[in-house]
């Protein structure tokens, strides 16, 4: 039986965007952010409900600041005790993982898809030469426990940064990077280790 293009996508295999099942699901994750972002910040039960029917995950004392943007919403799975500040964007087209406290700082973008470099491969088109879709594949991000991640940072496809780790403001991670050390710049790179937590 052949694969849904939803099936491709968490597989990592080119897949078409524009998909019916795919726009559905987006719809929704629509819905449920506008109810995130409107429920009152003195209403934090009302917020978690949203956050609930959004997420794949959400564990105990997570704390999400508005506004908030995600693809889906489904593939993001977070762990306890985790804080993501304003304006950030999780492109969740495959899973984002997110470890035990967890600090993420504002405008964080977290990205796990791309595109064919070339764009007679990426734009899908139909026989009267108009486009129906986009082609895209995904990877998997995972930021390991107890990581911070510094304002306006970019995380691209299939990155997994070490737990205890450090990544400075306005770095570009074009790789994973490991355990327990700080790493900064554009593209982003380790600067020194950190003592290992006991």
């Amino acid at each position: 039986m052949a694969k849904t293009e939803k099936e491709k996508m968490l597989a990592g295999e080119p897949y078409n965007s524009r998909d019916p099942e795919l726009i559905a699901r987006y719809h929704l994750a629509r819905q449920l952010l506008r109810q995130f972002t409107e429920a009152d910040s003195t209403d934090p039960a009302g917020r978690a409900t949203a956050l609930a029917r959004l997420l794949g995950r959400v564990g105990r004392s997570v704390w999400i600041e508005p506004p908030f943007f995600c693809d889906y919403g489904e593939n993001i799975l977070i762990g306890d005790d985790v804080f993501i500040n304003y304006n950030c964007v999780l492109l969740d087209d495959n899973l984002i993982e997110i470890g035990n406290g967890v600090l993420i700082g504002p405008a964080v973008q977290i990205y796990t898809a791309s595109h064919p470099l070339q764009a007679d491969e990426r734009i899908l088109t139909g026989a009267d030469g108009r486009t129906e879709g986009y082609l895209t594949s995904t990877k998997p991000v995972r930021i390991g426990n107890r990581a911070w991640i510094g304002g306006g940072a970019i995380i691209l496809p299939g990155v997994e940064i070490g737990e205890n780790t450090t990544i400075g403001a306005g770095s570009v991670v074009t790789k994973s990077v490991p355990a327990n050390c700080f790493a900064a710049g554009n593209p982003c790179r380790v600067i020194r280790e950190l003592p290992t937590l006991g």
